[in-house]
């Protein structure tokens, strides 16, 4: 019903910056909430931001809080994660997710996931 695709990742060393965005399509509503998270090797898929469906709210793990900014365009059904001051531990395959509803921190309670884009950081 709802296709997310990622897009925006590559190599990038310590301290510089990235923008992640995710298209959305298919059939797709403002009611939709908004999360990334990321998995790196070997590690559980962990919550980065998420942002609610009017974009009023943006909630963060403390991990990237004061780096990273979560944003979204709904006339373009895309959302967007700016990554600043970017360190070596943010190395990971990052998703973008939607629900219906608040954007919770559980991975489980997303219902759409793109496919991930990787981003490496470099020391």
């Amino acid at each position: 019903q709802v296709q997310l695709v990622e897009s925006g990742g590559g190599l990038e060393q310590a301290g510089g910056s990235l923008r992640l965005s995710c298209a959305a399509s298919g059939r797709t509503f403002y009611n939709y909430a908004m999360g990334w998270f990321r998995q790196a090797p070997g590690k559980e898929r962990e919550f980065v931001a998420g942002i609610t469906y009017l974009g009023g709210n943006t909630y963060y793990a403390d991990s990237v809080k004061g780096r990273f900014t979560i944003s979204r365009d709904n006339a373009r059904n895309t959302v967007y994660l700016q990554m600043n001051s970017l360190k070596p531990e943010d190395t990971a395959v990052y998703y973008c997710a939607s629900r219906l509803g608040f954007p919770t921190r559980t991975q489980y309670e997303y219902n759409y996931w793109g496919q991930g884009t990787q981003v490496t950081v470099s020391s």
